[in-house]
């Protein structure tokens, strides 16, 4: 079987490539101002997710491995947000609970379905949730990085990242339970 390594593909690929540069850069205290390249390399890596969606649909390069490795980068990307943010207290770790065990379930239902010959592809609701998750991951990001880059502490940042990753944990319960709901009309839970 091989691998059909178009340019959205690549762009995945590369996506998950970024995620540990990512990590590194915002722990690596030695590098001046690294909140703000991970946040560069973050934003990149965010413009690769939409790009290779955008590319694969357009150009109709749209695979299989595409629909399954997308969400995959997403996930990995995401996961390592979120626990960078907890280690600074940005995030609780029952958001990020709720948000991976929605993940693996999800994961889960795909192969479900790739085992009995479907693939399923993300909902709308699915999209909401990681463009949500993004948007919010680029503001607590941006905060962090004007605060490390100047010294200046913002009021309430710590509740004001809480409040944004509870939003996202309760959109990312509710496309998860859709996800679920929708997914039954495709697979066969019973096999």
């Amino acid at each position: 079987m091989s691998i059909d390594l178009n340019l959205p593909n690549k762009l995945t690929i590369f996506r998950i490539v970024l995620a540990p540069v990512f990590l590194f850069l915002f722990f690596a205290e030695f590098i001046p101002y690294n909140h703000i390249f991970a946040l560069i390399v973050f934003v990149v890596a965010v413009i690769t997710d939409f790009a290779d969606g955008k590319i694969a649909r357009c150009r109709n390069l749209v695979t299989n491995f595409g629909k399954i490795a997308d969400p995959i980068a997403d996930k990995i990307l995401t996961t390592i947000t979120l626990l960078c943010f907890m280690q600074k207290n940005l995030c609780s770790i029952w958001v990020i609970l709720i948000i991976i065990t929605r993940e693996f379930a999800v994961s889960g239902i795909r192969i479900t379905a790739a085992a009995q010959g479907s693939v399923i592809p993300a909902n709308i609701y699915g999209k909401v949730k990681t463009v949500m998750q993004m948007i919010f991951s680029i503001i607590i990001l941006l905060l962090l990085a004007i605060q490390s880059g100047i010294d200046f502490i913002f009021p309430h940042f710590e509740i004001i990242s809480e409040v944004m990753m509870w939003i996202l944990a309760i959109v990312t319960l509710v496309s998860g339970a859709i996800y679920i709901k929708d997914s039954a009309k495709i697979i066969d839970f019973s096999k």
